[in-house]
């Protein structure tokens, strides 16, 4: 078992760290008050530094690096604001890899390099109205006619909605009951017939944008579909295994972020007399948030290198992501205390890490859906939620 980065790792840490404290955060403020999410030019800017697409192949332009490498980058992001790391998150752990991992090679080049130039940025679809956490009630459509695929129906929840430039859409491609109909269909914005609801307004994830996502009729060749019903549903799932990982990253980074700079108030600020680090009490907290942060990252770390080069499994995301949640809500909770009010003014950020990692607990399935997977993968089988 081997703990420690390569110097590659520690290199591409360093530039990630480098480059998000430095030229990042002042943006990260400016969308925390906008709501506005992250601009193209700064795509553009990510895509330059090799910080999209760290984990596609090569040959459809990205740098053919291991998920864990595209893991560290995303944690670096992630501690300075989710929105920021938003568009390294989908083109690592996100949609992009269930194209380059299920797609056929005709869409494969289609979309893949535009994603790792900084020019298409990719959304995931699937809940519903209906279908949030028991998802396999989806009910949107995609007929297939003749050489075209026909979707209808709507999505909820979508992160990205009528920001992204394409989606994944997950839908109900034959009459076959539950999980064995669903399969996925790739969209574009543009594209007759898709449209969008009002955006959300949600308690954290500033900049990220949330819509429903309406489909009357949408029309697109049958090389758009990602993967059809027969087994799809199972591949989707896979692939949803690394974006957990994805998941509990941006938790991790909520909560690394947090202590990085509680650990730096906590030396300046004084009270009786003295810093604040040389009570005991505050020693305690840091201590304590530590051992949740160092836990959380050697869980995330373990289920993507086990994974290699391939997909993780649903133990070890789940575990990373469940824990990673939890522990997130709670070391943020613990740095918003200690700073005490200056915790709680939005002028310091740190009240909008709490809010965001909540987020997180819910977004891409909830904690306790992580500890139903969490068993079903003890005792090898599936439970049945509907009895």
């Amino acid at each position: 078992m081997e703990f420690s980065l390569t110097e590659d790792q520690i290199q591409l840490q360093t530039t990630a760290r480098e480059f998000a404290q430095k030229e990042m955060t002042e943006v990260a403020k400016e969308i925390e008050h906008t709501g506005n999410p992250l601009s193209d030019e700064w795509f553009k800017k990510y895509a330059e530094m090799g910080f999209i697409g760290i984990n596609v192949d090569e040959k459809y332009g990205g740098l053919g690096l291991s998920n864990l490498d595209a893991l560290l980058v995303l944690e670096e992001f992630a501690k300075v604001s989710s929105a920021v790391a938003w568009p390294i998150f989908e083109s690592c752990v996100g949609p992009t890899k269930a194209i380059e991992h299920f797609a056929n090679e005709e869409l494969k080049k289609k979309v893949l390099p535009e994603v790792c130039k900084g020019n298409l940025f990719i959304a995931v679809s699937m809940s519903e109205p209906n279908a949030g956490s028991a998802l396999t009630d989806l009910v949107t459509s995609a007929k297939i006619e003749s050489d075209k695929v026909i979707l209808n129906g709507s999505k909820r929840w979508c992160s990205g909605a009528g920001h992204a430039h394409g989606y994944v859409i997950y839908c109900r491609m034959s009459e076959e009951p539950g999980a064995k109909g669903i399969g996925a269909v790739y969209v574009e914005k543009d594209t007759p017939g898709l449209s969008f609801g009002k955006q959300e307004e949600l308690m954290g994830f500033r900049g990220i944008a949330s819509a429903d996502i309406f489909l009357d009729n949408v029309e697109v060749p049958l090389e758009n579909i990602v993967v059809d019903s027969n087994g799809g549903f199972k591949k989707l799932m896979e692939a949803f295994d690394l974006e957990r990982c994805g998941n509990a990253t941006m938790s991790l980074g909520q909560a690394s972020g947090a202590l990085e700079q509680v650990l730096e108030y906590v030396q300046e600020r004084e009270q009786f007399g003295k810093p604040i680090i040389d009570f005991q009490a505050v020693q305690m907290k840091l201590a304590e948030m530590a051992m949740k942060v160092e836990a959380s990252r050697l869980l995330i770390h373990r289920a993507a290198h086990n994974a290699g080069e391939g997909l993780p499994s649903i133990f070890e995301s789940s575990v990373g992501k469940c824990f990673s949640n939890e522990m997130s809500r709670e070391v943020t909770g613990m740095a918003v205390q200690i700073m005490g009010g200056y915790g709680y003014n939005k002028e310091y950020q740190m009240e909008r890490r709490l809010r965001d990692a909540w987020g997180w607990g819910i977004a891409g399935g909830t904690i306790d859906i992580q500890k139903i997977n969490i068993a079903s993968s003890m005792v090898g089988r599936r439970f049945n939620q509907r009895n």
